[in-house]
């Protein structure tokens, strides 16, 4: 069960609240009250006036105009939903203002007997609702009493009336006004013990809520010790032993306990923390507590279980080693499948070249024709395993480089020279453009040739007929960078995003078919395995540059200085 010590924060809020609701709810009643106190203004008045008119008729001037004009505002008060805007109790306040000073004034200012009723704003304040209107009473008061002082002074009021009719009216003014001060003060008295015991109900439903609900909810000092806790704590947590030791005593002693004072600490300082810990209660359970900084000396915390949370990270963190061992055991797998793989294919490869070179003896047209096509059909496949198999060491981390230094020139010519006959298929004109001056590297020869073939295939692929694709060999430094530009269709923006993983391609179904979408992951590899990157830009509709830059080249000598006319030749492996 959660217990309560009391929560200032909470405290605060639910003021604020019953404060809204008390005095909605409140407003009927306290209007009943407003007009009660004004038809006791208007009857004492009328009482008074029918009295005077009676006892003294040769007095009724200037007591019956005085009379009659205190009577004004306490009449209009009575009239149904006058006073229920704020803006019309402040009009009305300003009208006994008047009245009142007006009263006085014609009997004689502040030295007359209707003097007190330039109290009359701070009374009929004090009636509707007492706090910031009692203020404004009081200032309106004393404008009332300074207005009338300053008429006497300046000869406008008239002389101090005098005899029993002064005497019986100042008993009448100081009366009405003592008791609607007295009223007012009663009525504001009833209206905060009301609004208190609503408020005390808000909080105790309140209390209720948060005892019921399912995860303890702490308030705490910053080192930890608890203020107030309410709510259900988590299976094998005490909380009467965290009532008493603090939030740390929840967790079992040792690590956990020091990460909990780590995480108050870092919600001190931080503003939020949030640790998981192991119940004192439960080693086989889990909970975990978000610190949250509210004041300067206050934190809150909301307190769980989150064992089956827990169970679920533990579950799903031990699927994810199961794919990745899964994964690389598929990788190694295929890495030492490499040479039974390879063996038959070269068989086949090297038969079908006896069969087309004719070795033997010469053979019918037909059967040279599909020695030919098995040919064709052995490369096809030998490449596409030879892009699997690279791919597969390099997954398994079994991918060993062989750095050698070379002329990076002529690993980019050999490349292109072997991609001439596919571009002259597809009617694309390749260009190449090297350096004049030797472009020494330390790399890996075969996948800097590897890089080109796949870069420039890929290019091929997507060039329309008439196109052309242009491969650019240079050096910056310590860089070398090789730069693979086409005129093709271009890339969207969605396949560009996918480009660069193992097996995503991009276009349509027919060029999907063309290959295993492993030549841009394995450049990207190599490129990554030399401390490099490949970067790809691409427009739909105008073609596409891929980018390779690798740290390998070799730093030259200060000879190498050439016009840029002079230092690049063009290279096209179609002549």
């Amino acid at each position: 069960m959660g217990k309560g010590t009391g929560n200032p924060v909470g405290d605060s809020v639910t003021d604020a609240a019953a404060d809204g609701d008390v005095a909605r709810a409140a407003q009927p009643d306290a209007m009943r009250a407003v007009r009660l106190w004004s038809g006791g203004w208007l009857t004492a008045t009328a009482l008074s006036a029918a009295a005077l008119s009676i006892a003294w008729p040769d007095h009724l001037w200037p007591m019956l105009p005085a009379l009659l004009a205190v009577a004004v505002p306490a009449a209009a008060g009575l009239l149904p939903g006058f006073l229920d805007t704020e803006q019309r109790r402040g009009l009305m306040l300003v009208l006994w203002g008047v009245m009142g000073a007006l009263a006085s004034g014609l009997t004689g200012g502040v030295a007359g007997p209707l003097a007190v009723w330039c109290l009359a704003p701070m009374a009929a304040a004090s009636a509707y609702g007492g706090g910031r209107r009692l203020a404004e009473g009081a200032a309106l008061s004393f404008i009332a009493a300074t207005v009338t002082a300053l008429a006497g002074l300046s000869g406008v009021a008239a002389a101090p009336l005098a005899g029993p009719p002064a005497f019986w009216a100042g008993l009448l003014a100081l009366a009405t006004t003592g008791l609607g001060l007295g009223a007012g003060l009663i009525l504001v008295e009833r209206r905060r013990v009301r609004r208190e015991a609503r408020r005390d109900d808000d909080v105790e439903r309140l209390r209720a809520v948060l005892d019921e609900q399912p995860w303890m909810i702490l308030s705490l000092f910053p080192h930890g010790r608890v203020r107030a806790l309410h709510g259900n704590a988590p299976e094998g947590v005490a909380a009467d032993a965290v009532a008493l030791g603090g939030l740390a005593a929840a967790a079992q002693p040792g690590p956990d306990r020091a990460a909990i004072a780590d995480a108050l600490r870092l919600a001190a300082s931080e503003g939020w923390a949030e640790v998981g810990f192991a119940p004192a209660g439960a080693m086989d359970r889990w909970a975990s507590v978000a610190i949250r900084r509210v004041e300067e000396n206050l934190l809150l915390a909301v307190m769980r279980d989150a064992t089956a949370g827990r169970a679920r990270e533990t579950a799903l963190d031990q699927a994810r080693q199961d794919a990745e061992a899964l994964a690389a055991g598929k990788s190694r797998f295929l890495a030492n499948m490499s040479h039974e793989l390879r063996t038959p294919l070269n068989a086949i490869m090297g038969f079908s070249d006896i069969m087309r070179s004719r070795m033997f003896g010469p053979l019918p047209d037909k059967y040279s024709e599909y020695g030919e096509m098995i040919h064709e059909s052995g490369q096809h496949l030998l490449d596409l395993i030879n892009d699997v198999l690279d791919m597969s060491k390099i997954e398994a981390e079994r991918y060993q480089l062989s750095i050698e230094r070379f002329d990076a020139r002529e690993a980019v010519s050999a490349s292109l020279r072997l991609m001439r006959l596919q571009a002259d298929g597809a009617g694309v004109k390749l260009r190449g453009v090297l350096p004049a001056e030797v472009l020494e590297v330390d790399a890996d020869r075969r996948a800097i040739k590897q890089i080109v073939l796949n870069l420039v295939s890929n290019a091929l692929k997507f060039t329309p007929k008439g196109g052309a694709v242009t491969v650019t060999a240079q050096g910056f430094d310590r860089d070398f960078e090789l730069v693979v530009a086409d005129t093709g269709v271009g890339i969207s923006r969605e396949d560009l995003d996918r480009l660069g993983r193992p097996y995503e391609q991009a276009g349509d179904n027919t060029r999907r078919q063309m290959g295993t979408g492993l030549g841009l992951s394995l450049v990207r590899s190599f490129a990554e395995l030399h401390d490099g990157e490949m970067i790809i830009e691409s427009t739909l509709g105008e073609g596409t540059t891929v980018t390779v830059r690798l740290p390998v080249a070799v730093v030259q000598g200060r000879a190498a200085a050439l016009p840029a006319g002079d230092n690049v030749i063009a290279f096209n492996p179609q002549r």
